[in-house]
C-alpha cells in the first residue's frame, strides 16, 4: 500500500468536517484510505499517484468548502526541514492569524449589535416579570424597526459560513456545524421578516409582535466569538512544534581553509568543521574535536543542568552553548538531526488518532443528520401536540424557537475537539520533557500498563563498565595506586582498560609513564614504572605470580556483577580494583514511583542471573528473568501478555527490538540502536530512566483531559437538548431561548480546549 502522505486543509469547521472529507476522499479513484482530524485541521491519505494526484483530491472537496494546501513551485525547491517548517508552521501559522483577523473584525462588529438585542430581549423578560416597566410605544417602534436591520447584517455579512453551509446542505446533501447554525439562523430570520412584511395579513393568526431577529443576531454574534476564541486557544496547543522549530540555527560557523566563514545551515555538509561560541545555538549534531564547554540541553532533553562537553563528545543540533568556545565535526545534517526527528516524530504524533477517537468519530458521522430529524421532530410536536393546549400562535412560536435552539445548543464542536487538543498538547508536553511519543495510541494504552518491563544494560545500569571501588593494600594510597593500574592499562585493548583511564580521570589522578610495557594473554598486563615492575589483571595470574590476596571477597564481588582487577608489585597485593556497570543514580527513584501507581517491574535481561538480581535488589525491582536470548524475550512478554497484563517494555538494544514491538507500548532509550527506536512507540531522550515515570504520568494527565473533555462535550448536548426541544416545558413552563443555547454552545467549545491547555501547567 502506498505511503500516507499528511496536508493541512483549509475550511475544516468542525468533527463533521473530517467525516465528510474522509468519505469523499474515500470515493476518488486510486484512493486506499482517509483519516482527517479536526484538532490539527490536516489529513493522512494514501493514495496511488498513478491514478490521482494532490490537485484532483483538492478538487474533489471544494465544493464542499474545503482544499488541500499543496507546495507552491517554490516549495517544491526546498529541503524537506525547510518545507517542515513552511508548511508545518510558518504558513500555518501566517494563514491562521490572517484568519484571526477577519475573525477578530467580524466579532468587533457583531457584538455590539448582540449587546444591544440582547438589551431589548431582556427588558421584555423582565418586563414580564413586572421587573421593569413596558417599553413605550416609540421605543417598540423604534426597536421594531433596527432590529431587522441589525439582524440582516449579522445574517448576510457576519453569518456568511452558515449560509453557505446551508447551501452545500441543500445542493449536496453534506452537512456539518455550519449547515445547524444557517438552517437555525435562516428559519428565525425567515420567520420574523414573513410576520414584518405580512403583518397586518397575520395578525389574525399569529402573534405578528414577537419576532425572533434579536436571536439571529445572537446566535451568530455568540458562535462567531465562540469560534473566535476556539481558534486562538488552538493556535497555543501547536507551540511545542513552533518552540521545537525556533530552536533551530539559521547559520554555522565554518573552518574553511583555515579561515571560519558564515554560512547558511542548509550548506553545512557531513565532515565540516564547525565553530561554535559562548551563547551560540550549536548548528547540528556532531562529536566535539577541540576545546571543551557546558552545553544547555534543557529544550531537546527537558534537563535543566547543562552538561559537560569535551574532546570526544558527541553534541546536538539547537542546544545552547553556555560557555567556552570547541569545534566539532559534523555527523547528522539536515533532517539527519536529533532535532528534525524530534520535529517530525512530534508532528506525527499531534496528527494520529488515539483509539479513543473512534468512538466519537463514529458518533459524529451520524450526529448532524441525527440533530436535523430531532429539530424537526420537536418542530413537529409542538405544531400537532402543543397546538391543542396553547392554541397555534403559540404553538409555532414554542416550536420554532425549540427548533433554533436544538440546531444550535448540539453543534458537535466540543465533541470534535475534545481528544486532538488534549493530544496535541500532551504529545508537545512529552517533548518539550525528553519523551518523544510516536503515536497518539501508544500514549492512550501507556495509561492503562500494569507491568513495566526493564532490560538492565543501558536502561537500568549505565551500559559501559566504570571503575566502582578501589581497595588500597599498601601505604601508597589509593590515588597513586590508580594512577599506577591506569598507567599500565593505557598500554591495553581490554575493555575494561578504557573504563579504568576514565576512572582515574574524573578522580584526576596523575598517571605515570610506563617502559618495558608486555600484554600477558588472557590473564593481565606487565610494566616497569619508576624502575618498580607492576602486573595487573586477574585473579588467575596472580596465583601464578604466587601472589596471596582474598578469593572470598572476590568470589563475592563477581557474584555482584564486578570485575576485579588485581595490582602487584613482585609477591605484593598492592590493590584491589572493582569494575561494573553502575546503576543510574535515578533507577531505584523510578521504580519506587512505578510502585506507588501500582505498576510492577520485571528485569528481563540476558546477563548472569546473580548478577541481574543483585542489580534488581539494588533498585527494589519485584521479579527477574535472567539468561534469555531474544526470542525467549519475545515469549516472556506474550507470556505476561497471557496472563491479562498490560505491559510496556523498556530497552535499548537490538536484541531487545523483538520484545519492544511486542508489548503492548515499547519504550526505547535513546542512547541506544536506531533499530530499538523504531520498534517502540515511545523514545526517552539520554536513556534516563526516570523520563518513562514522566511518560506514564503523562499518559495518565492526558487521558484524564481527553475523558473530562469528553464528558463536558456529551454533558452539553445530552442535557441541551431535551431543554432546547421543550421536554421540561409542560413541568416548569421553561423554555430555552435560542441566545443561550448559542452561547452554551460556544463556551462548551472554549471550555474543552481550555481545559486541554491546563496540562501544560501540570508537573510530570
Amino acid at each position: 500500500m502506498p505511503e500516507a502522505k499528511v496536508y493541512r486543509i483549509r475550511g475544516m469547521h468542525c468533527a463533521s468536517c473530517a467525516g465528510i472529507i474522509e468519505k469523499t476522499f474515500r470515493k476518488v479513484e486510486g484512493v486506499h484510505g482517509a483519516e482527517a482530524n479536526f484538532g490539527t485541521e490536516s489529513v493522512s491519505v494514501s493514495f496511488d499517484e498513478r491514478k490521482t494526484n494532490p490537485a484532483a483530491l483538492s478538487e474533489s472537496i471544494e465544493h464542499l468548502g474545503y482544499s488541500l494546501v499543496l507546495p507552491t513551485a517554490e516549495e517544491m525547491g526546498m529541503s524537506a526541514d525547510e518545507h517542515a517548517a513552511h508548511l508545518g508552521i510558518s504558513q500555518s501559522k501566517a494563514e491562521k492569524l490572517a484568519e484571526l483577523a477577519g475573525m477578530r473584525a467580524r466579532v468587533i462588529s457583531v457584538l455590539p449589535l448582540a449587546a444591544f438585542s440582547a438589551f431589548v430581549m431582556g427588558w421584555d423578560i423582565f418586563a414580564q416579570l413586572g421587573w421593569v416597566p413596558e417599553m413605550s410605544s416609540t421605543a417598540y417602534e423604534f426597536f421594531h424597526h433596527l432590529l431587522p436591520i441589525f439582524a440582516t447584517y449579522a445574517l448576510f455579512v457576519v453569518g456568511q459560513p452558515y449560509l453557505l453551509g446551508l447551501y452545500r446542505f441543500l445542493r449536496y446533501g453534506k452537512a456539518n456545524m455550519d449547515t445547524l447554525i444557517g438552517i437555525g439562523t435562516v428559519a428565525a430570520f425567515l420567520y420574523s421578516f414573513t410576520l414584518t412584511a405580512f403583518e397586518e395579513v397575520l395578525a389574525p393568526y399569529l402573534n405578528v409582535e414577537y419576532t425572533y431577529y434579536d436571536v439571529t443576531i445572537v446566535v451568530i454574534a455568540f458562535i462567531t466569538l465562540g469560534k473566535y476564541l476556539e481558534s486562538r486557544s488552538k493556535i497555543r496547543t501547536g507551540d511545542a512544534i513552533e518552540q521545537l522549530l525556533s530552536l533551530q540555527a539559521k547559520t554555522a560557523l565554518v573552518l574553511r581553509h583555515g579561515r571560519e566563514v558564515e554560512i547558511p545551515i542548509e550548506q553545512v555538509a557531513h565532515g565540516d568543521l564547525l565553530i561554535v561560541k559562548p551563547g551560540g545555538v550549536i548548528p547540528v549534531d556532531g562529536t566535539v574535536t577541540d576545546g571543551s564547554s557546558y552545553v544547555d540541553e534543557a529544550m531537546v532533553t527537558g534537563e535543566p543542568v547543562p552538561v559537560s562537553k569535551g574532546v570526544g563528545d558527541a553534541v546536538v543540533g539547537g542546544t545552547i552553548n553556555t560557555s567556552g568556545s570547541f569545534t566539532f565535526r559534523a555527523t547528522k545534517v539536515g533532517s539527519e538531526t536529533l532535532l528534525a526527528n524530534i520535529i517530525k516524530m512530534v508532528e506525527a504524533a499531534q496528527g494520529s488518532r488515539a483509539p479513543i477517537q473512534a468512538l466519537v468519530d463514529r458518533i459524529s458521522s451520524v450526529f448532524v443528520p441525527v440533530v436535523l430529524v430531532l429539530a424537526f421532530v420537536a418542530l413537529g410536536a409542538w405544531l400537532t401536540v402543543g397546538v391543542q393546549y396553547l392554541g397555534f400562535s403559540q404553538a409555532l412560536s414554542n416550536g420554532l424557537v425549540s427548533f433554533v435552539g436544538i440546531l444550535v445548543i448540539a453543534c458537535p464542536c466540543a465533541l470534535g475537539l475534545a481528544t486532538p487538543t488534549a493530544i496535541i498538547v500532551g504529545v508537545g508536553k512529552g517533548a518539550q520533557s525528553g519523551i518523544l511519543i510516536k503515536d497518539a495510541a501508544s500514549l492512550e494504552k501507556l495509561h492503562r500498563v500494569d507491568t513495566v518491563v526493564v532490560d538492565k544494560t543501558g536502561t537500568i545500569t549505565r551500559g559501559k563498565p566504570e571503575v566502582t571501588e578501589v581497595r588500597a593494600y599498601s601505604s601508597q594510597g589509593e590515588e597513586q595506586l590508580l594512577g599506577i593500574l591506569a598507567g599500565l592499562e593505557s598500554k591495553s585493548e581490554h575493555p575494561l582498560a578504557s573504563a579504568i583511564a576514565a576512572g582515574a580521570a574524573e578522580r584526576a589522578v596523575a598517571i605515570p609513564d610506563v617502559s618495558d610495557f608486555s600484554s600477558i594473554r588472557g590473564r593481565g598486563v606487565r610494566g616497569t614504572i619508576a624502575g618498580r615492575e607492576y602486573f595487573a589483571g586477574s585473579a588467575r595470574l596472580m596465583g601464578e605470580l604466587g601472589v596471596t590476596f582474598d578469593a572470598r571477597g572476590i568470589d563475592e564481588a563477581a557474584r555482584r556483577g564486578e570485575t576485579p582487577v588485581l595490582l602487584a608489585s613482585g609477591q605484593e597485593l598492592l590493590a584491589l580494583v572493582l569494575v561494573a556497570d553502575a546503576v543510574k543514580p535515578e533507577a531505584a527513584e523510578a521504580v519506587r514511583a512505578l510502585h506507588t501507581m501500582g505498576i510492577r517491574v520485571v528485569m528481563l535481561t540476558g546477563d548472569d542471573e546473580r548478577t541481574a538480581r543483585h542489580v534488581a535488589s539494588q533498585v527494589g525491582i519485584d521479579d527477574v528473568i535472567a539468561e534469555v536470548l531474544p526470542e525467549q524475550k519475545l515469549e516472556a512478554i506474550k507470556q505476561m501478555q497471557g496472563e491479562g497484563r498490560v505491559v510496556a517494555m523498556a530497552g535499548d538494544g537490538v536484541n531487545d527490538a523483538p520484545a519492544l514491538a511486542q508489548a503492548d507500548v515499547g519504550i526505547a532509550m535513546a542512547t541506544g540502536t536506531d533499530v530499538a527506536i523504531e520498534s517502540a512507540g515511545i523514545t526517552l531522550l539520554h536513556g534516563d530512566v526516570s523520563k518513562m515515570v514522566k511518560a506514564v504520568r503523562l499518559s495518565k494527565l492526558t487521558m484524564r483531559g481527553i475523558k473530562q473533555n469528553l464528558f463536558w462535550a456529551f454533558f452539553y448536548n445530552v442535557a441541551g437538548i431535551p431543554v432546547a426541544g421543550g421536554l421540561v416545558y409542560p413541568i416548569f413552563g421553561i423554555l430555552l431561548n435560542p441566545a443561550f443555547a448559542g452561547f452554551a454552545m460556544a463556551f462548551s467549545s472554549v471550555s474543552v480546549v481550555a481545559n486541554s491547555l491546563r496540562l501544560k501547567a501540570k508537573r510530570l
